[in-house]
């Protein structure tokens, strides 16, 4: 099979190599999937360049990058029905703590990791599920409905933002989002009721305007260091702050006493340790809204196996409109 791998940390253009590997055989309980796209997530490029705190090299001689991906499978382990051959998937977790992800044409995995991808969905939304589609998932639902609450949601224009934004109007809820120039009016076209500029000065006034002057019952923030002291000051006591990236402040200083006074509780999310109860959950809130017609998984760029690099540097450059996928088929 064709896959990318890398044996050390760097820029993507000197570290991601196109390789022939020996196509592996399912074990029990397993299924070999012939991939058809892969999704290149924020994760993926700072694994690959080394920008993980305390991590000083990888954690394989060889790595075959990314958790995402679609395809049909194609071969079974034993324990495992053959009747799933042909099955169309997609993919959560492909690379999570093993060294062979979905950058190749083929990926061998547990089944339970191989999704059935409902027949009227696309495979290149079925490679925007995994960590972008989960996380937005869980991060509305995580702590059950949300019909008749109000949910701010920061960074509405990101992948996660607006598959979020999506989701949360779907489930009932007001919806405030905050975003920047062309970011505004993508976010408002999934339908947010109100999408503010994240660099207004006086945010949090503003916010509680759209939501006529009553606080917020949840904040879903991709930037939680940047932004702790407004979430506190914004959100209505027990309420809940899902976090799911803090980048630019990984070290955020918190705002103990005010949030301490709205008894707010900080949900940290990493999708990848979703345990399997909410993870069902959170798989069938996704299918049940792709059914419904109320989501729509956007797709920046797609680029070809070989161009695999340029893929991770789009990913860097930011500012994109959707997911950035890599075409695997042979």
């Amino acid at each position: 099979m064709k896959a990318i791998s890398y044996s050390a940390f760097g820029p993507a253009s000197q570290v991601l190599h196109l390789v022939d590997m020996r196509k592996p055989e399912p074990a029990a309980g397993e299924v070999r999937v012939a991939l058809h796209f892969s999704g290149v997530n924020p994760s993926d490029v700072k694994a690959r360049s080394g920008s993980r705190p305390g991590v000083t090299k990888p954690a394989f001689d060889q790595i075959v990058p990314h958790s995402d991906g679609s395809g049909v499978i194609e071969a079974v382990g034993a324990g495992v029905s053959d009747t799933r051959i042909g099955e169309r998937v997609w993919i959560w977790n492909g690379q999570w703590q093993r060294p062979l992800g979905t950058a190749a044409t083929h990926i061998t995995l547990p089944a339970e990791q191989a999704v059935p991808l409902p027949e009227d969905v696309s495979m290149e939304t079925g490679a925007v599920l995994g960590i972008p589609g989960l996380t937005a998932a869980h991060a509305v639902f995580g702590t059950g409905e949300v019909r008749g609450k109000t949910l701010l949601i920061h960074g509405g224009a990101g992948t996660v933002g607006l598959l979020a934004v999506q989701l949360a109007k779907w489930g009932g809820a007001r919806v405030i989002t905050t975003a920047r120039g062309k970011g505004m009016a993508r976010a408002a076209q999934v339908g947010a009721d109100t999408v503010l500029d994240y660099t207004d000065p006086d945010l949090g006034a503003a916010i509680l305007a759209a939501n006529d002057g009553a606080l917020i019952d949840r904040i879903i923030d991709t930037e939680f260091g940047v932004n702790a002291a407004l979430d506190a000051e914004v959100i209505t006591p027990n309420g809940v702050i899902a976090a799911y990236g803090s980048a630019r402040d990984m070290s955020p200083t918190l705002p103990f006493g005010p949030l301490l006074f709205k008894a707010a509780t900080i949900d940290i999310l990493l999708i990848y340790l979703l345990p399997p109860p909410q993870r069902d959950a959170a798989i069938k809130r996704l299918h049940a809204a792709l059914g419904d017609g109320a989501l729509v998984c956007p797709v920046h760029e797609t680029f070809a196996l070989a161009d695999c690099a340029a893929a991770h540097e789009a990913v860097e450059a930011g500012a994109r409109a959707g997911a950035i996928l890599v075409d695997t088929r042979p």
